[in-house]
């Protein structure tokens, strides 16, 4: 029996990154893991394994019969579809709690910081683990990307003080110039298909008996989208109908100018509208200073449901 450490579905830098760095600590502590995933790459977390020299994670989608550290996410709908057939060792995350349950007691780090790569970088502390030079690299990128380069109001001191740490292991030198380049390559949309920049990024939540799509994709220019909104807006829909989803929300977030344009396509506009106290034009609104799915967007969402 292989044990595993691996992410959510449509994984994203930190949920790969969390993957290889728990798999090295739990090697290390004499239990061998395997670092895995669950989708595709985006560019920016391919552009931080190719930058610090590591191959993608392994392909897998099945666990049954395997041991599994779950990281970055608690929810089964982020989860393998025989998630219940897997051993769950642990789980490694910094969001709320979802609804997955287990056979056998498990090993628990969840903690409400920016990044799932904050905890582990605790977990190597606490077990008085060295971490390589490459390793540190990529937890490293994987803060500054999931903490919007220190901006986002999930981010916390203790982020930013394991950020720090760590790119002192790595020797980069300058964090905030690192993480341009890591929103640079993020923003990198040529060749793609609207489906492929809505799925890139995307999470679904169940919110009182309804089903949720979020979808955010965060770039150093607005505009990149312009000339794309009908199409988004046009594969959302389908997306919507496709998954069975009341509502598809796509977030356009400008890390520079510290917002986000929220898309949408809903079986009732007006909860989302209430959520926000927002008014949809074509579909679409601006909302300044919203960049966390997470804390700014998915709790408002879920009282408006709840109303």
């Amino acid at each position: 029996m292989a044990t595993y450490a691996c992410g959510h579905i449509n994984p994203d830098s930190d949920s790969i990154c969390s993957a290889i760095a728990l798999s090295y600590l739990k090697t290390q502590l004499k239990e061998p893991c395997i670092p895995a995933r669950q989708g595709e790459l985006n560019p920016e977390t391919e552009f931080i394994l190719n930058k610090f020299g590591f191959e993608k994670p392994v392909l897998k989608t099945e666990f049954a019969g395997e041991n599994l550290y779950i990281v970055d996410y608690s929810n089964s709908l982020e989860a393998p579809k025989d998630v219940k057939e897997a051993t769950i060792k642990g789980i490694i995350d910094h969001h709320k709690l979802g609804d997955l349950t287990t056979s056998t007691p498990l090993e628990c780090w969840i903690r409400p910081v920016g990044c799932t790569n904050t905890i582990i970088k605790e977990m190597y502390d606490y077990h008085q683990v060295e971490i390589p030079k490459d390793i540190a690299g990529i937890m490293c990128c994987a803060i500054l990307s999931d903490t919007v380069i220190f901006k986002s109001p999930t981010c916390t001191k203790i982020d930013t003080k394991a950020c720090k740490a760590l790119a002192k292991i790595a020797g980069i030198e300058d964090v905030r110039a690192l993480g341009m380049e890591l929103f640079i390559a993020k923003s990198a949309i040529k060749g793609a298909t609207p489906r492929d920049l809505i799925k890139r990024d995307f999470k679904d939540f169940e919110m009182h008996g309804h089903k949720v799509g979020i979808g955010q994709l965060e770039v150093v220019d607005l505009s990149t989208f312009d000339a794309m909104k009908e199409d988004l807006l046009a594969d959302m829909k389908a997306l919507k109908e496709e998954g069975d989803r009341h509502t598809v929300i796509l977030l356009l977030t400008d890390i520079l100018k510290e917002g986000s344009q929220l898309l949408c396509v809903s079986d009732d506009a007006t909860i989302i509208e209430n959520a926000f106290g927002a008014t949809l034009q074509d579909s679409q609104v601006w909302l300044p200073k919203v960049l966390s799915r997470k804390k700014q967007v998915t709790p408002p969402l879920e009282a408006a449901f709840n109303q």
